[in-house]
C-alpha cells in the first residue's frame, strides 16, 4: 500500500512542481522550467486535443481531484474496520454515562 501511495503522489508532486515553477518562470538555469516550455507544452497539448491551451490546467486539476478521491476511497475501504473502531471509541468518549447523570442535571427537577 505504501508503494501505491508513492506511485500515486510522485507524479502529482512532480507535475505540480513543474507547473508552478514554469508558470512563474523560476527556471534556475534549467530549460524545462522556463515559461517558453510551459507555453509550448500547453500549445502542443491544446493542438493535439483540439481545445484552447488555457483550458487544460483546470481539466488536469479536476482529473487529479477525482483520482485522489478514488485513491482515498480505496484506502478507506481497506482500513474500514480500523476506522469504524476509532469512530466508536471516539463516540464512546463523547457520551459517557457519567457526564449524563450529574447532580446538577435539570432532568430531575421537581
Amino acid at each position: 500500500m505504501k508503494w501505491f501511495l508513492v506511485f500515486w503522489a510522485g507524479p502529482i508532486v512532480f507535475l505540480g512542481a513543474w507547473y508552478w515553477l514554469s508558470y512563474y518562470d523560476m527556471n534556475f538555469g534549467i530549460f524545462m522550467l522556463t515559461r517558453q516550455v510551459h507555453d509550448l507544452t500547453f500549445a502542443i497539448y491544446g493542438e493535439a486535443l483540439g481545445i484552447p491551451p488555457e483550458t487544460i490546467p483546470p481539466l488536469v486539476a479536476r482529473a487529479i481531484a477525482v483520482d485522489s478521491l478514488v485513491v482515498f476511497a480505496i484506502l478507506g475501504f481497506r482500513k474500514r474496520k480500523l476506522i469504524a473502531a476509532w469512530w466508536k471509541a471516539r463516540q464512546a468518549l463523547n457520551s459517557s454515562p457519567a457526564d449524563l447523570a450529574s447532580e446538577d442535571s435539570l432532568s430531575r427537577a421537581p
